[in-house]
């Protein structure tokens, strides 16, 4: 029998959609004011859902302590209070539009959970506005 276990995190973070290779009029355009030369930021509210079978041993389809320091030095830590187009290396040649952003996170945190979890991430970018990656 498969359970999903939850985990949310938070980070606030700056960032600017773009196409490096579009006059800003083009940009302006398809971003609007998300296109700021300046950037702009976001409260990001995260949920990370594992799914699988629960442990016999344990009771746990995965330790949420390790689930949290995960999310922490994976997610948090790298994009808390940065720039992300400037500071996160994921994003010097990719858009951090919030599927891209939701994209590199399940990246990150999947390659470092079991092969036999499944995992899904959904981001907040605003309260009503939300997407969600399952791989």
């Amino acid at each position: 029998m498969k359970v999903t276990v939850n985990r949310k995190a938070h980070f606030n973070a700056a960032h600017r959609l773009f196409q490096k290779d579009w006059s800003d009029e083009k940009n302006m355009e398809v971003f609007g004011k998300c296109s700021n030369p300046n950037y702009h930021g976001h409260n990001y509210e995260l949920i990370v859902a594992v799914t699988g079978e629960i442990d016999e041993e344990t009771g746990f389809v995965m330790d949420l302590k390790k689930l949290k320091d995960l999310i922490y030095e994976e997610v948090e830590v790298p994009f808390d209070h940065k720039n992300l187009n400037v500071e996160v290396p994921e994003f010097r040649n990719l858009n951090p539009t919030a599927e891209n952003i939701s994209i590199v996170i399940w990246r990150k945190l999947r390659e470092k959970l079991a092969a036999r979890l499944e995992l899904e991430v959904t981001l907040y970018e605003t309260p009503r506005n939300f997407v969600t990656f399952k791989g």
